[in-house]
């Protein structure tokens, strides 16, 4: 009889394998005593979601974790002396706990530390991971051995801005809806570092005179609200706050705080997508990295993620980076942003804004060079064309010459020269990057859900389907470095920046053509 747990009776979990740069220093072996979890992500055991609009407990009727499947990861962890810890069948999600010897040994993989330039010391893998013959078909993911850090935050501090604006006179240079204020919504953040304070949320309201937002902390595999004594990360968080708050101040904020690792990213995603308690109806990300910084199964759960998100009726934006369309890398080719470029995320790419109240007098491209940075863009390279860009004539990759999904979808300021008026850390600062822009774009979504009197959920078909002149401001100059804005859809502004007002009706006369 074969022993289940030899090398020839294990399978490789499919999309797991990861690289070690030549370029990180080896600080030496992992602590085999250490103890450390991990989050393997089940099948599907129907079609994956996506499309029509249910309720979570819907959701997890037709696509929850196979009972089954469940056992079998519990099985499989009791025979490697694992502890089971939080199972999630909405999720597909089960925890498992134990030694990194033990772990390794289970996944069939090794672990060493290693220095990142940036990212501090990590436990890193090479290789894939490999499961027992029989879990090959059950395991979708497995994610927490290697904790490199997986994103960065889109936000560049301003240190002299030609202008500066507070959500509301953005609000009213984009012409947002009014009469709106985000009641009855609530707009999920996800933040991967950093944190931040009450006292600074009350003074910015006060300061804008806007009302402060309701403002609560969730915490995903043990991160919690953690802010710094610099603005670092603490940037991010407030940024993606205070635009939300100031774009919708009655819209219950939730900012899911989770490690800066592919298992913390993974994990707050599905855990904001399937929150029955705060239930968002709008997730907005402001960290990403280029699409090949990724494993494989990384992007397919974050993009299965994002796909039931929509089918209940959740919109997920995400920022489509600050680097231009090389997106920061050194390989010389260009890479789009992840999540951003995911089907089924609404990516945000950002401009340089010049306007007095309702009036623009000015809107192109946001490239402030190599220091001052751009916004991300481009064709992806993981993903085919989706049915909502047929319409619109995509440029060939500029790493390939083949065509697939174009990002961004849509813009907004997003220029440190033009930026936004932030308070972080007891100062009132200007800060710019696609970070602005994503919950920009969160802050209206909420703004139309209120207005519409049910969600977008996945916006991508009726926003490409109302692209009048009056919908979108059609970005027509400038280049984020290897793709040039021009009329219509480009792939440094999307569709352009929003007229939130025309948007809505919109929206409200293809709801009333529907119905």
């Amino acid at each position: 009889m074969s022993d289940p747990n030899s090398a020839s009776a294990r399978v490789e979990v499919p999309g797991s394998s990861r690289a070690i740069d030549p370029s990180w220093q080896p600080v030496g072996p992992a602590d085999p005593a250490e103890t450390a979890t991990v989050t393997v992500y089940l099948r599907d055991p129907a079609a994956p979601g996506g499309g029509s609009t249910g309720s979570r407990e819907e959701y997890e009727a037709a696509h929850g974790a196979d009972p089954a499947d469940v056992q079998a990861v519990e099985d499989f962890a009791a025979s490697y002396g694992l502890a089971v810890g939080e199972v999630s069948p909405s999720r597909r999600s089960v925890q498992l706990s134990g030694t990194i010897e033990a772990l390794t040994q289970a996944f069939g993989t090794e672990v060493a530390q290693y220095n990142h330039p940036t990212g501090g010391v990590f436990r890193g893998r090479s290789g894939p991971i490999t499961v027992p013959s029989h879990l090959g078909p059950v395991v979708a993911g497995v994610f927490g051995l290697d904790n490199r850090m997986a994103a960065r935050a889109q936000f560049r501090p301003a240190a002299a801005p030609r202008v500066q604006y507070t959500p509301p006179q953005v609000a009213q240079a984009y012409q947002f809806p009014t009469g709106v204020d985000g009641t009855g919504e609530c707009v999920a953040i996800l933040e991967f570092g950093g944190g931040y304070r009450v006292a600074d949320i009350t003074a910015y309201f006060q300061q804008i005179g806007v009302p402060a937002p309701t403002v609560v902390a969730v915490s995903v595999d043990g991160a919690t609200n953690a802010p710094t004594t610099s603005n670092g990360p603490d940037g991010e968080v407030m940024l993606d706050i205070e635009v939300v708050g100031g774009l919708a101040p009655k819209a219950r904020i939730v900012v899911y705080f989770a490690p800066n690792s592919e298992q913390g990213f993974v994990d707050a995603i599905t855990t904001a997508a399937h929150d029955t308690t705060n239930k968002p109806s709008v997730i907005s990300i402001s960290w990403g990295g280029p699409e090949n910084s990724w494993t494989q199964q990384a992007t397919q759960q974050i993009e299965q993620a994002c796909t039931a998100a929509t089918s209940m009726g959740v919109t997920v934006t995400a920022a489509a980076g600050d680097n231009g369309s090389s997106d920061g890398a050194t390989d010389g080719q260009q890479h789009a942003d992840f999540p951003a470029s995911a089907p089924h995320v609404l990516g945000c790419g950002g401009t340089s804004l010049e306007a007095t109240g309702a009036q623009i007098t000015s809107e192109t491209v946001w490239n402030g060079g190599a220091s001052g940075g751009a916004t991300g863009g481009g064709i992806s390279d993981l993903w085919p064309v989706p049915t909502y860009q047929q319409g619109v004539t995509l440029p060939p990759s500029a790493n390939d010459g083949q065509t697939r999904r174009g990002v961004p979808d849509v813009a907004g300021d997003a220029d440190p020269a033009t930026g936004w008026t932030v308070r972080v850390d007891g100062q009132t600062i200007p800060i710019g990057g696609t970070s602005a822009v994503a919950p920009m774009w969160a802050g209206l979504i909420a703004l139309l859900n209120q207005a519409l009197g049910q969600p977008l959920g996945f916006a991508h078909p009726r926003l490409y389907a109302t692209t009048a002149a009056t919908t979108f401001r059609d970005i027509t100059q400038g280049s984020n470095g290897a793709y040039n804005a021009g009329p219509g859809w480009d792939a440094c502004t999307g569709l352009g920046s929003p007229n939130g007002a025309a948007l809505l009706k919109a929206l409200q006369g293809a709801a009333g053509a529907g119905s």
